[in-house]
């Protein structure tokens, strides 16, 4: 007969009180019966929880619930938003980007920069994330990049987008910080705003196309993004269509010079190739022309990709507001920060 484990005590408590931490994210503050019903929780585990949080310092009363109700019950719970802080990093060609939020994801400050041609990057960056933390509690940093994302260092294999990058410009950034910061592909980024947030919210399939300064997509396969082995991953930019590299065929000049056709019928090349390979289903178009673009630019694409690939395949334009590469970037640092607080 197999021998079935159950969890410790121990691990047990640690259950409970991160269910109840990810429904105080949720929902906001909850009163003790709210955690009850919402945790199927007995009073005296859900007591103990609750003192146990406060104890820790993640959990705080926030007000009470109801004019007329007075007492324990009554009493709202809710997160200590300070106990931590994520800052979002967007370094691009010519500027460094940064957002800060709390650990409940609210944005609490935002800087930026541009980036001088003998710019130190690493510690331009640290200066920047240090002005906008400012002196509130950081957890954790991700820094979004142009390039591959070296899997074994996490430095950017081929630098030479950013002005002043360099081999081992991350590591000086987290020596300078000292808080774990995390590189990150900045296409891959957002593909996690989309994810979360935007276009592509309860897909667990997609492709984001990216089409801005620079050409690439992010893909993401049962709710989860495929970086590959060595990092490349949706670098389609390299990929040739008619002998031409498809960033040569979107490339700027060539968008203001084309119209809408056109262009759209080039965007549907590449998105055939991931439609035949990957089935993903979806496809959002995002960066600059994607959003410019809209609705009518994707359904252009939808209509060249459907005369093309085996497979259906919906197009959507991108519907993440403001910087989408910063705001997969808080995503991620939030996704870990709470990992390491909340256990």
């Amino acid at each position: 007969m197999r021998t079935v484990k159950t969890a410790t005590p121990a691990l047990a408590r640690a259950i409970n009180d991160r269910l109840a931490l990810d429904l105080l994210l949720e929902h906001g503050p909850l009163t003790a019966p709210q955690l009850r019903t919402l945790t199927g929780l007995s009073r005296p585990t859900v007591s103990d929880l609750i003192e146990r949080l406060m104890a820790g310092g993640l959990v705080e009363v926030t007000g009470e619930s109801g004019e007329a109700r007075r007492g324990p019950n009554a009493r709202l719970y809710g997160l200590v938003a300070d106990r931590a802080h994520v800052a979002g990093v967007d370094v691009r060609r010519d500027a460094v980007n940064v957002t800060v939020a709390d650990i409940t994801g609210r944005v609490v400050s935002e800087a930026s920069t541009t980036i001088g041609a003998r710019a130190d990057l690493a510690t331009l960056i640290a200066k920047v994330v240090g002005g906008a933390v400012g002196r509130r509690a950081l957890d954790t940093v991700v820094v979004g990049a142009p390039g591959l994302v070296d899997p074994r260092d996490g430095e950017l294999v081929s630098p030479n987008d950013v002005p002043g990058w360099r081999r081992g410009t991350m590591g000086s950034v987290r020596e300078r910080l000292g808080v774990p910061v995390v590189l990150e592909n900045e296409v891959n980024l957002a593909a996690i705003a989309e994810l979360r947030t935007g276009a592509a919210a309860g897909s667990e399939d997609f492709v984001l196309l990216w089409l801005d300064d620079g050409v690439g997509a992010a893909v993401v396969l049962e709710g989860r993004l495929r970086r590959g082995a060595s990092g490349g991953a949706g670098e389609i930019g390299f990929l040739e269509v008619g002998g031409v590299a498809f960033c040569e065929l979107l490339n700027a000049e060539f968008i203001r010079r084309f119209d809408r056709t056109e262009l759209a019928r080039r965007i549907a090349q590449g998105a055939f190739a991931f439609a035949t390979l990957l089935d993903p289903g979806l496809v959002v178009l995002g960066g600059t022309t994607g959003h410019e673009g809209g609705d009518e630019l994707a359904e252009l694409v939808a209509d060249h990709l459907r005369a093309l690939a085996p497979a259906p395949t919906e197009v959507r334009a991108s519907t993440v507001t403001g910087n989408a590469v910063l705001q997969g970037a808080v995503l991620t640092a939030l996704d870990l920060a709470r990992d390491r607080v909340f256990g």
